[in-house]
């Protein structure tokens, strides 16, 4: 029960902490100050019939105000009734802007710490984990799911303030005329029963829509990630309808959750006029109760119903956006179980060695790497080559720590990967892939990665892009370094794609260089510049080298033939031509 009714109240709990308990005490006076407001009403009903003097005794439990007002030696007439009527709700309206203001506050500092936990916990997500991800649920998470989150928020906020009103109203009504009160809380709380059926067919089609949007999230990243292949295939009609099935159903999921909220909201009235009449005809003509008691216990009541009421309303539209907060809730903690291990304090760089010992590695008990045995020095230039399926970016993937070593010994200058701190680490390496990350920026940013510029910096960036070859075309640019790349760097070629990737990761000041078949895409002319580039680096950096065109790694110190997952081969270009039936064969079918 606790878990079914509480849930959510523990998940805002666990951000927000002690402002909700400050946000509930603000409603509370807010309440309290309205309904010392509401009581001088009375006072003046009295004087209706123009007598001055007022009977505290008439306003039942309430007339302590009274009481209280007349042991500040004032006189209660007119005069005074209209004053503090005035300052009770003007007081009233202080606390509401306090309470407006720190609820909008707490809101805003709600979903800061929630979009920093989703960074930050994707960025301490361990890699092995996001391979399995679905993409469209991250993004849909991180981007749409988080508006909708701050939807719920919102309602949430709204609910907890109809309850903390409702209950405070409640027990004013309860002073005043207790029978009367009790009689329209049962009154609410059968009305209520309609309201819970609603409640959950909205939960149901708000559940629809989250898992649908991960849908549509997936397929959008798909369509702009292959729309070149989509739109000179004539398969982008057929993946549009597709996308546009998973539109209207998400459109009649919501179209449903309106409906709900519609009937709430045009019936809130009609319910609260229907319980205050039934019960004051009850009250009146079957209990002879005093109509001045139950007009005040009314007031306390009509402000009760209205915030029980909304609070259906509002509770309504937190439930259309539950599915978003559940997922929320379910995303955060996959992320949070699948943490990167990251124990290791010791700082080092690569000043000597990587070294593999009988290294292995399976993905889900399939055997991806066995018994790897292998040396790669400092400033070393090294080449992985194999079919298919051979393990290589899977070896890659060991030495830059994304993945950790199952069986046998990674070290990293004598100190096991899993003891170092791998950021400190990784920060040391270049990573340059089939398909460059370019971002959609200037070159300077991409290639300084949005440092700020300085005559330092500015140093760097050229000499950056002088090592990779690509100063020239930059100055050539209408903006120079300003110029605008487009989204994944569109409005360059390919070669000069990788370049600008180059430049960035030599502008880091690495110690580790891994390009991962980073020539297989580029035409003979960019892949003869890339070539010269990795010439140029050898002895300077470490150069790991995952090739597919054999012609850009023949001049490197080592070239390590893997063939299903071991070691089958190591030597230079030549050597291996000469002893390695294998890598004759692979350099004969690729014509030099």
């Amino acid at each position: 029960m606790f878990q079914k009714y509480f849930k959510h109240f523990s998940f805002f709990y666990h951000y927000l902490e002690y402002r909700i308990f400050v946000n509930m005490g603000l409603n509370i006076s807010v309440g309290l100050l309205d309904g010392f407001g509401i009581v001088m009403f009375l006072p003046l009903l009295q004087m209706v019939d123009g007598s001055e003097n007022v009977s505290s005794e008439k306003l039942g439990n309430m007339g302590f105000i009274v009481k209280g007002i007349e042991g500040l030696g004032l006189t209660l007439n007119l005069p005074t009734v209209l004053l503090f009527m005035l300052l009770f709700f003007s007081l009233k309206g202080i606390a509401r802007f306090v309470e407006s203001y720190y609820r909008t506050g707490a809101q805003y500092y709600f979903l800061r710490k929630l979009r920093l936990e989703g960074i930050y916990s994707l960025r301490d997500y361990a890699y092995k984990s996001f391979v399995n991800a679905d993409s469209g649920r991250i993004q849909n998470s991180l981007s749409g799911e988080i508006n909708k989150v701050a939807s719920a928020s919102n309602s949430y906020f709204m609910t907890l303030q109809c309850v903390v009103m409702t209950l405070v109203y409640g027990i004013l009504a309860l002073l005043a005329n207790a029978e009367f009160a009790v009689m329209v809380m049962v009154g609410g709380l059968l009305s209520n029963i309609l309201f819970n059926v609603i409640n959950k067919k909205t939960v149901s089609a708000s559940r629809k829509i989250t898992y649908e949007g991960h849908d549509y999230q997936g397929m959008l990243i798909q369509n702009v990630a292959f729309f070149k292949y989509l739109k000179a295939t004539g398969l982008v009609d057929e993946y549009s309808a597709k996308m546009a099935k998973l539109v209207e159903r998400v459109e009649s999921n919501g179209k449903r959750i309106g409906v709900y909220g519609a009937i709430l909201y045009a019936s809130k009235e009609p319910v609260i006029m229907a319980v205050a009449i039934g019960v004051i005809f009850i009250q009146t003509y079957l209990m002879g109760q005093s109509l001045s008691l139950i007009i005040l216990s009314l007031l306390f009541f009509y402000r009760a119903l209205t915030y029980l009421m909304s609070l259906q309303t509002f509770y309504n539209n937190f439930l259309t956006n539950s599915g978003a907060l559940e997922n929320m809730r379910e995303f955060l903690d996959d992320l949070q179980e699948n943490r990167e291990k990251n124990a290791g304090i010791k700082k080092v760089c690569l000043n000597n060695e990587i070294r593999f010992e009988n290294v292995g590695f399976a993905y889900s008990k399939k055997n991806i790497l066995k018994e790897i045995n292998l040396v790669i020095s400092k400033n070393e230039s090294v080449a992985f080559v194999g079919e298919s399926g051979s393990g290589k970016t899977t070896l890659v993937n060991l030495i830059t720590g994304l993945i950790s070593n199952q069986t046998g010994n990674l070290t990293v200058d004598e100190e096991e990967i899993n003891k170092i701190d791998l950021r400190a680490y990784q920060a040391r390496i270049g990573y340059i892939t089939q398909e460059p990350v370019v971002f959609s920026d200037s070159v300077f940013n991409n290639v300084t990665f949005w440092s700020e510029q300085s005559d330092g910096v500015n140093k760097r960036f050229w000499e950056a892009l002088e090592k990779a070859h690509i100063a020239d075309f930059v100055r050539q640019l209408p903006e120079k370094e300003n110029t605008l790349l487009g989204t994944n760097g569109i409005l360059v070629s390919g070669g000069q794609k990788q370049r600008i990737s180059i430049a960035r990761e030599l502008y880091k000041d690495i110690d580790l260089l891994i390009m991962d078949e980073a020539t297989s895409s580029l035409d003979s002319e960019s892949e003869k510049i890339i070539q010269e580039n990795i010439e140029a680096l050898q002895g300077k950096v470490t150069l790991v080298i995952v090739a597919h065109r054999l012609a850009t790694i023949k001049n490197v110190d080592k070239i390590v033939l893997l063939s299903k997952g071991r070691i089958v081969a190591t030597d230079g270009f030549k050597e291996l031509v000469d002893n390695s039936p294998a890598f004759k064969k692979m350099v004969e079918l690729q014509t030099f």
